[in-house]
């Protein structure tokens, strides 16, 4: 049966539906969806993808309508992919769908939800945001009849696995994870593919500048403050023109829509050329490489990380930001010390049969949305 997708525009070295090294578990694939369609869909339907919409990006999610979560971080991160993907000839739906995956595993309460979880797991393996998707979606998702997980795509796993890069110490993928879940299908010290490191650079892209937005929405830090970044100034000097005739709210938009674009054009730039530099021709040669091809330039770079500095310095350390997620921190405490004791009373016997019992309350507790939580510790009052 002839299949209704086409991967003809795709360049050699992207990652190709009829070169995928399939899945975990043996499936037939279909002919209307590609293998990574497939993968996209899968973690849409899935219950944690879901739950995204109720958790915190910087804000806890019951603060107010329009700041970003988890859910709309990473429909931002996959739209800038996609962008990414068609500009340089590589699979999009692969982008998209390591884009929409990537934070599955974030608990309640942002960063700082994910410190107290790893502190309260601490002798126990530890937590972190990265593998616990990877044991959201062959493990903790539970849909069908043969296996448990997503069982997505090697290709898709592999982007999930080196979201930053490749991954030279496996202490933690064997506290956390099965041993061998990946059945010898992930070569973990190789670069990874041009997709996941589209995907990865979109993920930086999207938080440095929506944070900034939102940011300035909430009064955080003034426009005049974010002048300070030299390369923002430029583009806040142009717009702030118009202040007499259009809305703050309008300025805010343009200025980070506008710096945006300037980082999406420097990443297709500069992967461009690298790809001629390192005479990149297959798929192998990416997997080869010793540093990564989808990059900014060196001036984008010393932009990157001022906007970050600037971020953790106004936003992110900010008071208001500090007291809320205290708030979180202890809300997490408490409930890990409360499921501790009434274990079986929160969490049903098969999630107990597949893990120890505090990596099921680690699995519970990063898989609460924050009014879940929020809700739960006041219940127990």
């Amino acid at each position: 049966m002839q299949k209704l997708f086409k991967e003809d525009y795709l360049k050699a070295y992207a990652v190709k539906s009829l070169n995928t090294k399939g899945r975990i578990y043996g499936e037939r694939e279909n002919f209307t969806r590609s293998p990574y369609q497939r993968d996209r869909d899968r973690i849409i339907h899935s219950s944690s993808f879901r739950r995204l919409k109720h958790k915190t990006q910087v804000f806890v999610n019951t603060e107010g309508d329009h700041y970003r979560t988890r859910l709309t971080h990473s429909m931002e991160v996959s739209q800038i992919s996609r962008t990414l993907a068609r500009s340089l000839g590589l699979n999009e739906d692969l982008c998209e769908t390591l884009s929409l995956a990537h934070d599955l595993g974030h608990t309640p309460f942002g960063h700082a939800g994910e410190e107290v979880l790893n502190n309260c797991m601490e002798s126990y393996g530890g937590f972190d945001h990265n593998i616990q998707t990877l044991r959201i979606v062959m493990l903790l998702e539970n849909k069908y009849y043969k296996f448990r997980g997503l069982n997505l795509t090697i290709e898709t796993l592999d982007g999930l696995v080196k979201h930053n890069g490749p991954v030279k110490d496996l202490t933690s993928y064997d506290l956390i994870l099965k041993r061998n879940l990946f059945r010898d299908k992930i070569k973990f010290n190789l670069f990874p593919s041009l997709e996941s490191q589209i995907a990865s650079i979109s993920d930086d892209i999207a938080y440095n500048n929506h944070d900034l937005e939102d940011g300035l929405r909430a009064g955080l830090f003034s426009i005049k403050k974010i002048s300070s970044i030299p390369a923002i100034s430029k583009i806040i000097k142009k717009h702030f023109k118009n202040k007499n005739k259009f809305r703050r709210e309008i300025i805010i938009n343009q200025i980070v829509r506008e710096l945006i674009n300037v980082m999406v054009l420097d990443v297709v730039n500069t992967t461009k050329y690298n790809l001629k530099k390192y005479k990149i021709r297959t798929i192998n040669d990416i997997y080869k490489q010793n540093s990564l091809i989808v990059d900014f330039s060196e001036k984008m770079k010393k932009t990157d990380k001022e906007i970050k500095f600037f971020l953790a310095k106004k936003m992110y350390n900010h008071k208001n930001v500090i007291s809320n997620t205290n708030k979180g921190r202890k809300i997490i405490e408490v409930l890990f010390m409360h499921l501790a004791k009434e274990t079986k009373k929160h969490i049903n016997k098969e999630i107990l049969s597949i893990a120890s019992k505090e990596r099921a309350i680690s699995d519970f507790i990063a898989g609460m949305t924050d009014r879940y939580a929020i809700n739960l510790y006041n219940a127990l009052k």
